[in-house]
C-alpha cells in the first residue's frame, strides 16, 4: 500500500490558477485526485498553497493540506506534507503532478512497486521509449539514461545518449523519455528538504538532479503506460476539455 500526494500550486505563468480550471464541471486538481484514487493507493492528499484550492478540493471530499508558498519544487512541498501527516518512515508516497488529469492509475501503481522492489533506491520514477527524432531533440522533453540495475545515471533536456560518430547516428538508438511521476520513502523525503539546491538542478530545471548529485539512487521503470499530455498551455487545456466532454 502507498499514499499519493498531488502538489497543486496556484501560480502558473501560462495558465494562472491552473488547478482550478474547469474540466467538464470539476476543477482540474479534483480530476487528478480522482484518477489517483483509482490506483491501489490507500490515501490521496492534495498539497496546496492557496485557500481557494483547499476549499475546492474539500467540496469534493478529498483530503487537502495547506503548505507554504515558497517551496521551489513539488518534492519540497510533499516533504512538508509528510511531516504534517506524520506518516511512518517506511511509507511510500507517490507524487502525481497536479496538471495530469489523464494520468493512468496503472502507472501510479508501477512506480510505487518499482520503489518497493529496490531497497537501495530512495526514489523511483518512470520512462518510455522514444521513437521520434523530433521528440528526442526537443528540450521540453526530458530524457533519462540508466544503468544495468535500472537506476538513473542522469536526466537532461539535452538529447542523451548522444551519438558521437556520424555513422552511429544512422543506427537505431534506444532513448527514453522521462515521465514526471515519482515515488519516495517518507524517510528520504525528510532528508530531501534539507539537501542544498544544486547548480545542475537549477540550470536544467529538474528537481530530481538534486537527488543524484547528493549520491542517492533513483530506480527507473520502463513502462508501456505512458501518460497523455499534461496541461501546460491553452491548447493543452482545450484538448483535455474535449476529452472529458466526450467521456462525460
Amino acid at each position: 500500500m502507498f499514499k499519493v500526494v498531488v502538489p497543486a500550486r496556484f501560480a502558473s505563468t501560462r495558465l494562472p490558477g491552473k488547478p482550478l480550471l474547469d474540466l467538464a464541471g470539476k476543477p482540474m486538481v479534483v480530476r487528478v485526485a480522482e484518477q489517483a484514487a483509482k490506483s491501489l493507493a490507500n490515501q490521496v492528499v492534495v498539497a496546496t498553497d492557496h485557500a481557494q484550492i483547499l476549499q475546492a478540493v474539500a467540496q469534493h471530499q478529498i483530503t487537502a493540506v495547506m503548505t507554504r508558498a515558497d517551496h521551489i519544487s513539488g518534492t519540497d512541498r510533499i516533504a512538508e506534507v509528510v511531516q504534517t501527516m506524520q506518516w511512518p518512515d517506511d511509507t511510500i508516497v507517490v507524487n502525481v503532478q497536479g496538471d495530469e488529469p489523464l494520468i493512468d492509475p496503472v502507472l501510479i501503481n508501477e512506480v510505487a512497486q518499482t520503489l518497493a522492489n529496490d531497497e537501495q533506491a530512495v526514489m523511483s520514477t518512470a520512462c518510455h521509449a522514444i521513437h521520434d527524432e523530433t521528440v528526442f531533440t526537443n528540450p521540453n522533453v526530458v530524457k533519462v539514461v540508466f544503468n544495468a540495475k535500472q537506476r538513473a545515471l542522469y536526466f537532461s533536456r539535452a538529447a542523451i545518449p548522444f551519438a558521437r560518430d556520424t555513422a552511429d547516428r544512422q543506427q537505431p538508438l534506444t532513448a527514453y523519455r522521462h515521465i514526471g511521476i515519482y515515488a519516495y520513502r517518507v524517510s528520504f523525503l525528510k532528508q530531501y528538504a534539507s539537501l542544498p539546491v544544486t547548480t545542475l538542478e537549477s540550470i536544467e530545471s529538474l528537481e530530481q538532479l538534486r537527488v543524484l548529485y547528493h549520491g542517492y539512487q533513483i530506480a527507473v521503470s520502463v513502462t508501456d503506460h505512458a501518460p497523455a499530455s499534461g496541461v501546460d498551455t491553452p491548447e493543452d487545456l482545450a484538448a483535455v476539455r474535449q476529452i472529458f466532454a466526450s467521456n462525460d
